[in-house]
């Protein structure tokens, strides 16, 4: 009896096409698109002009920090067109060319945004728990190759998106065409589990480490030390927000929505999981506007502080792992 009501739940929908009411999107998605625009273009612009004409000497932390920025900057400009889109309720008024340039400076930039982060908690990772033997490892020059490294990942693995976008009467498919759509589930599995999941598997080994880490008791640099790994700590707690709260719920409601589209379920239950995927749309969004809370963090004052300390710790042969400084 319940394999013939999951049987039933896959072919009803076989019948007949399925129709949503998403009118909530063209609302939901203007709206929140506009409020990451203004805020996260302010905040992402203050973070660029710090780190490019305030900071002399790049250290591989503010190589990363500064490709992050670039991500969300770039990101955030993408955003405008699509207020326009959705505001104008799926009426797209530009080229099929430029609907496929938007939505893979969309995804690119988004899923760069995940890499340099997971690349930021590598770099602390192995500051605070491995010290001294990262002192060999991790240089700008390294961090430099690193950073091109995920660059050309990232574009090798989007370029597809410039296939798969499409324009069918005036709207710009976020997925595809229908034809297309089996193998663009299969390209959109796949860049979950490379661009995210594993990411995100790095982030929690690499950000429980650090805690367990900086909750062991020590006796150098006094108040300065405590200062520093509650610092450290609210870092961890912002980087672990932006992919549980910002990444997580998108990527585990789209996969849910794509693969009940692949398996044609009942249409309430695909409704269900579509209206789920577009509320949680915005969510991505919003850590371009969390991400420069890393850089402010880590301001002038506490890498003044921390550079005394860096320099106490070399001369009693120890390395500086309370923090990774800009």
């Amino acid at each position: 009896m319940a394999a013939l009501n999951i049987s039933s739940l896959i072919n009803s929908s076989s019948q007949y096409h399925c129709k949503f009411n998403e009118d909530f999107k063209y609302i939901l998605l203007p709206v929140s698109y506009g409020l990451v625009f203004v805020v996260g273009l302010v905040l992402n612009v203050i973070a660029l002009y710090s780190i490019l004409f305030r900071i002399k000497h790049w250290s591989p932390n503010t190589i990363y920090m500064i490709n992050l920025t670039a991500c969300d900057t770039l990101y955030i400009l993408t955003l405008p067109f699509l207020i326009y889109y959705y505001a104008d309720k799926n009426d797209w008024p530009f080229t099929e060319t430029f609907c496929k340039l938007i939505r893979f400076l969309f995804y690119t930039n988004l899923y760069g945004s995940i890499l340099f982060l997971s690349c930021i908690s590598i770099h602390r990772f192995l500051g605070i728990c491995h010290p001294v033997r990262s002192m060999q490892w991790v240089n700008a020059r390294r961090a430099r190759y690193v950073s091109v490294l995920v660059w050309v990942i990232v574009l090798i693995f989007q370029t597809p998106v410039l296939y798969f976008s499409r324009t069918t009467n005036k709207v710009c498919h976020d997925t595809t065409s229908q034809d297309l759509f089996n193998y663009f589930v299969v390209y959109s599995s796949a860049i979950s589990v490379i661009l995210f999941l594993i990411p995100f598997a790095i982030v929690l080994v690499c950000n429980g480490h650090m805690v367990q880490k900086l909750k062991e008791p020590t006796t150098v640099g006094g108040a300065t030390s405590q200062r520093s790994k509650q610092k450290s700590v609210k870092m961890i707690i912002i980087v672990l927000l932006v992919f549980i709260l910002c990444f997580l719920p998108f990527h585990l409601t789209r996969s849910l929505y794509y693969i009940f589209r692949y398996l044609k379920v009942n249409c309430t239950l695909l409704e269900g999981s579509n209206i789920a995927y577009k509320v949680t749309r915005p969510l991505a969004s919003v850590n371009s506007c969390i991400d420069p809370i890393l850089y402010f963090m880590a301001g002038q004052g506490f890498r003044r502080s921390l550079s005394k300390k860096h320099k106490q710790s070399q001369r009693e042969g120890k390395s500086e792992y309370l923090s990774t400084p800009l």
